[in-house]
């Protein structure tokens, strides 16, 4: 994907309407400091447009990214941050419930895991919720630069289990630093969920 133009041009917050967009849009899940915004910011081959922080659960809307005119990169909100009241994590958690199963144009969900470690109650929660959607979301497993290289296929397998993955899911792993897995995701989207009518669908 060559990144010409990016604008967030939509911004929902828990009381907003939910847009009903004419592009294909694909959303991305995670915990609030997991680097969803690293992850988004390294997509559209920026620094930082995508806001991150070293304050986890700063991103509190769906912010919607419009690329190329072509499709949207969505960036839910994060999950499972612990400073945030229950009242907080319930409204956020309405809002991304409404989002999913709401969105015409919704082609693919990515969910964010930390390579280091075990998924969290949370994080196997969001993955077998968004299962229930109707969406096989393909995991892309964050910060493999802080592991070995002889330890990512231990801890893929890891994070496979521990999320008890439907077979034949794809985990892409990532690194902000290094970009490793950045084109891997472009080409997965290109490839398999924008641009092809055949997959226009996810039922």
């Amino acid at each position: 994907m060559v990144i010409k133009n990016i604008n967030l041009e939509i911004v929902c917050g828990i009381t907003s309407t939910l847009p009903d967009t004419d592009k294909p849009e694909i959303a991305f899940a995670g915990k609030s400091n997991v680097g969803k915004s690293s992850l988004i910011n390294a997509l559209m081959n920026r620094k930082s447009y995508a806001r991150t922080s070293a304050t986890p659960g700063k991103t509190q809307t769906i912010n919607f990214y419009n690329i190329n005119e072509e499709l949207y990169l969505v960036d839910l909100p994060g999950y499972g941050y612990a400073k945030v009241s229950e009242k907080e994590k319930a409204q956020w958690g309405k809002l991304i419930e409404r989002y999913l199963h709401n969105s015409k144009q919704l082609k693919a969900v990515f969910l964010l895991i930390d390579i280091r470690h075990e998924p969290s109650a949370n994080d196997k929660m969001m993955y077998h919720w968004i299962v229930e959607q109707g969406f096989q979301p393909v995991i892309i497993a964050t910060k493999l630069d802080k592991l070995k290289r002889s330890q990512v296929q231990k801890h893929i397998k890891m994070l496979r289990t521990g999320l008890k993955l439907v077979p034949g899911t794809k985990i892409i792993p990532f690194s902000s630093v290094t970009k490793q897995g950045r084109d891997e995701i472009w080409e997965l989207a290109e490839t398999e969920y924008l641009f092809h009518e055949e997959t226009d669908s996810i039922e």
